[in-house]
């Protein structure tokens, strides 16, 4: 009977782990989004800035992958960052059917404003936790992922 109660209990406490965790997922990212918001941004249109001013230019194929936003959403984002002279479009050289999207000064100049006050807010966003408890969260997060990406349900 004590192996049953461990089974149920284990049930029970996945169960709760997940809905503790869906929830402070949608409390972080509100809060982030209002963040990005008060920029005058969309998150997809913050996340492509980031990426090219954090890793450089990018081809706008790839873009998607890396911000987790569906690849058929990448051209509508360029297309308006693009209006709004944050980034531009550049053929590659060796290769047409390649086309890379370039921060510009203004997308830079926009992001050397407004990238320092996102990591503040985050920041406060997260000071809930101390430094160990959020070193420890990591990790244990890290671990919940690879194990659930390892499964095959």
């Amino acid at each position: 009977m004590d192996i049953q109660n461990n089974k149920q209990l284990d049930e029970d406490l996945s169960l709760k782990l997940f809905v503790v965790l869906s929830r402070s997922l949608q409390s972080i990212k509100k809060r982030v989004e209002e963040d990005i918001k008060s920029f005058d941004l969309n998150p997809t249109e913050f996340a492509v800035l980031e990426l090219l001013y954090n890793k450089g230019e990018q081809p706008i194929q790839k873009i998607g992958d890396k911000v987790l936003i569906a690849s058929s959403s990448i051209t509508y984002v360029v297309d308006k960052l693009e209006k709004k002279k944050y980034l531009e479009r550049k053929p590659c050289p060796k290769d047409r059917r390649i086309t890379y999207a370039a921060i510009t000064t203004d997308g830079t100049e926009l992001m050397n404003e407004i990238f320092p006050k996102h990591k503040t807010a985050i920041q406060e966003i997260c000071a809930g936790l101390d430094l160990d408890e959020k070193k420890n969260l990591i990790e244990q997060l890290k671990k919940l992922g690879y194990h659930a990406q390892g499964l095959e349900l």
